[in-house]
């Protein structure tokens, strides 16, 4: 299964008056990463009506860890646990991986998408084409049981 990643750089401004980033401020990460997954890689995949519209039905997000503000950008890993006719789930994990391996992670998520046809104010069905590039990104996982196998 591959995963897409996305390296996310951390804004002084995500810090909350606790120091560490806001749980809203997730939100917007997963939201970067699922934008260049759906729009940036699938275009160049052939697969580019993402582009045209879609909308977030639902979110699920699991906070494990405090991340505080640093230089370095946080990994953000994207897969498609979930492939419907007219919506798909996608799974995220916000973590830093060491040299050794080791993974810190500091969110797993989830998003329910729903591709829209702005034209006609109207959901509408997932493409083959777009299927055949989700399927590239199956883990029928969802986060939590990634989370359970982990542990």
């Amino acid at each position: 299964m591959a995963r897409h990643i996305y390296a996310c750089p951390l804004r002084w401004s995500d810090m909350d008056a606790f120091g560490h980033v806001n749980n809203v401020v997730f939100l917007r990460y997963l939201e970067e990463a699922r934008i260049d997954f759906m729009f940036t890689q699938a275009a160049e995949a052939g697969a580019g009506e993402f582009a045209g519209g879609s909308v977030v039905a639902r979110h699920e997000i699991d906070y494990k860890l405090p991340l505080v503000h640093r230089p370095t950008p946080v990994t953000v890993e994207t897969w498609v646990t979930r492939i419907g006719a007219a919506s798909l789930t996608v799974g995220y994990e916000v973590k830093d991986t060491a040299e050794d391996g080791t993974e810190t992670v500091y969110v797993r998520a989830s998003t329910v998408v729903v591709p829209y046809d702005l034209a006609q104010g109207r959901p509408r069905r997932i493409s083959e084409v777009e299927r055949r590039f989700l399927s590239r990104f199956m883990d029928e996982q969802e986060p939590a049981a990634v989370a359970a196998a982990v542990a």
